[in-house]
This record gives structure tokens, sequence and C-alpha cells, in this order.
């Protein structure tokens, strides 16, 4: 009882403008999963492109948002500011929701999706900077695991939309993504409601901001590098979601539930985050995320061995896993980085994973083809403890040059 007595507490001490950012990003995820599971079925059915296509528009969205993400939080940084890229953010992926819309060929929607990451890049990195500013290191577990929540919340209700919508109006994919526009323009809205957080050195009104010099990486302590090192190794484990969708029908489950297994996941991925990352704030971030990456080991592998009724608990466990270390690899990222160059280190944080885990799905897609449906999960299983080995080696050297 007292630990959920000091949860409450603890929730009501978060600072307007993490709150506020976490609506933001409710809305706008639900603008986007509502739009995300459509878009391959708009391109091969209205549009007549070849599956080759969707694959290399995604792959080229991943390159360009991973890359934004670096770009984006160094350039905050020197500029002292955060929420003008959070509104530039946000507003390109609320404007790429109408331009789908309005598309009669498939170039048209790689220029909507390179336009939608473009934003995400601008807006991750600053969002994600400003959590930072607004809180000290004590509290970024519980900060980081509200954002979590939220964003995943924001997630499954456009899921949900999404299939309303395909089983209320099929075919009308350009009706869902003109819908979709309206809780895009109401994250874009929120932005105009967030402010700069007073407390961090850069931005205190007594003090000049010194221009950052030299390379963007430049600055950035020893204990980050050691600390970010397991991380990318356990990013080429994570690879996309898709395949745990794409294993479930393997395994029998038809379009409908292999949905409502992905839907599962997010449920508890939503309802763990919170908490778990206020769990961390006490018991210590490397715990939790050790003890997620083996969590995540043994439900790969678990579904590489799966019989059809596995599946479920599996993507309940798998959502548990996300709540374990999503918001919490965060705030370990946080723990080790300077206060004036918070945006950079988290782009280079972003723009690391993002680029892994990209190398992960390109060789997790050629297992599947080359190997078979298990080879994947076994590489990431596989892959996932040998990150576990990597931090339990690294950490003697990160407490020695904290």
């Amino acid at each position: 009882m007292g630990f959920i007595y000091d949860t409450f507490k603890a929730r009501a001490a978060l600072p307007e403008e993490v709150k506020r950012l976490g609506w933001v990003s409710f809305f706008m995820d639900v603008a986007s999963e509502m739009v995300y599971p459509v878009v391959p079925l708009f391109l091969t059915s209205v549009l007549g492109a070849p599956v080759a296509v969707l694959g290399a528009i995604e792959g080229l969205a991943e390159v360009i948002v991973s890359v934004m993400k670096g770009a984006s939080g160094w350039h905050c940084d020197k500029l002292g500011r955060r929420v003008p890229y959070i509104r530039w953010g946000y507003g390109l992926g609320a404007i790429s929701k109408p331009l789908m819309a309005l598309a009669f060929s498939w170039p048209m929607i790689l220029l909507s999706r390179a336009m939608d990451r473009t934003g995400k890049g601008l807006r991750t990195t600053a969002r994600d900077a400003l959590i930072a500013d607004a809180v000290d290191a004590s509290q970024g577990g519980q900060a980081f695991g509200f954002h979590r929540m939220m964003d995943t919340a924001g997630a499954m209700i456009g899921v949900l939309l999404a299939t309303m919508l395909l089983f209320l109006l099929p075919g009308h994919y350009r009706t869902s993504f003109l819908i979709a526009t309206v809780p895009g323009l109401a994250a874009v809205w929120l932005t105009f409601r967030l402010h700069e957080a007073a407390k961090t050195p850069a931005y205190a009104p007594s003090q000049a901001r010194v221009p950052l010099a030299g390379k963007p990486w430049s600055g950035l302590p020893k204990a980050f590098w050691l600390t970010l090192a397991p991380l990318l190794v356990f990013a080429f484990a994570n690879s996309s979601d898709t395949f745990l969708i794409l294993r479930a029908k393997d395994l029998g489950l038809s379009d409908t539930q292999s949905i409502m297994a992905y839907l599962l996941f997010n449920l508890v991925y939503a309802l763990s985050a919170y908490p778990l990352g206020i769990l961390s704030d006490r018991v210590g971030r490397w715990r939790m995320v050790l003890g997620g990456w083996m969590l995540y080991g043994f439900v790969y592998l678990g579904v590489a061995n799966a019989g059809m009724g596995d599946v479920w608990w599996l993507f309940a466990l798998y959502g548990l896993f996300m709540g374990l270390t999503e918001g919490v690899g965060r705030a370990l990222i946080r723990d080790r980085i300077p206060e004036d160059r918070k945006g950079t280190a988290m782009g280079i944080f972003h723009m690391g994973v993002g680029l892994m885990m990209l190398a992960g799905s390109v060789t997790a897609g050629l297992c599947w083809d080359l190997i078979g449906s298990r080879a994947p999960f076994v590489l990431g299983g596989t892959v996932a403890f040998l990150a576990v080995i990597v931090a339990l080696a690294v950490r003697p050297k990160i407490r020695a040059a904290t």
C-alpha cells in the first residue's frame, strides 16, 4: 500500500511540461497509428505499387528519422532551445496525413512518409531533451515512463480506430487519412502551450549561453559512451515488431487475432511503463534494463519455438519487456550527460539505436527468407543475451568514469 501511495504522490509531482508532452505524443500517436497499418494496403491495392516499393519507402523513412534525430539534438543544444523543434516536428507529422489522402501515385506517399519521418526526427530528440531539462536525474525514470505510457496508449487507440474504420469503410483509405488529421492537429495545438525548462543552466536568464564549439560529439563524457555501447548491441537484436506479427500469422493466427495480440502487447506496455519507470528511480536503472533484456531473450527464443496458443502470453511478456526498458533506457542516458549537452547526447543515442535497429531488421528479414521463420527470433534472443554480457563487462568502467 505504501508503494502505491508513493506512486500516486510521485505522479502529481511531475512538471507540467512533462505532462503536456505526454498528451502531445498521445494525440500524435493516435494519428500515426491510424495511418501506419493502412499505408501498405493503400499503396498496393489503390496505387498499384509493388511490395518492393513499400520496403524501400520504409527503409528510407527509418534512415531519415535516425539521421535527423542526431542532427536536431546537436542543433537544439547549439541554439539553446527545444520547443521550436518540437512544434515543427509535430507540424510536419500532422501535414503529412492529408497529403497522403491527395496521393495519386506512390512517389507522393514517399514524399509524405519522408515529411512525417523528418518531423519525427526533429521532435523526438528535442522532446526527450526537454523532458530531461524539466526533471532531475532522480526523477528521470518516472518522467520518461510517464511519456512512454501516454505514447503507447495513443498508439493503441490509433490501431483500434484504424481497425474500426477498415471495418466500417472498407476501401476508403483516403477517408481514414483525413480523419487522422484531426488528432494530429490537436497535438500541434498543444505544442503552443509548451515552454522551455527555465531551470536548465543553458536557459537561465542570469547566465549567458556559451555557444557549442568543435565536433557535435565533443564534450560528452566517457561514461556516456560506455553506457551507449551495450544499448547499441541490444538495438541490433531489437528488430521490427512486424516480424512478431508475421510470426503470429505464420503460427496460424488470423489477421484479426494477430492485431489483437499486438494490442495486448501495447496494453501491457502502456500499463507497466510508468510504474516501472518510477521503480527504476529507486532500485537502479541497470537492474531494470538487464532484467528487461533477459526477458526479451527468453521471449524471442520462446517465439522461435512457440505453438499458436503461446503467442498470447509471449506478446504480453514482450509488452512487459518494453515497460522495463524503453523509458528506463532513456533515463539511463539522461543520467550520464552534462546539462548543456542533453540534446546532443539524446540525438546520438536515438540516431545510433535507430540505425542499429534498421540493420537488425534487414538482417532479420534476410534470415526469415533464407533460413526460415524461426531464425530471426533465435538471432534476436542470442544477441540480447550478448548485450547483457557486454553491459556487465562495461559497468565497472562506467562507475570508474563517473
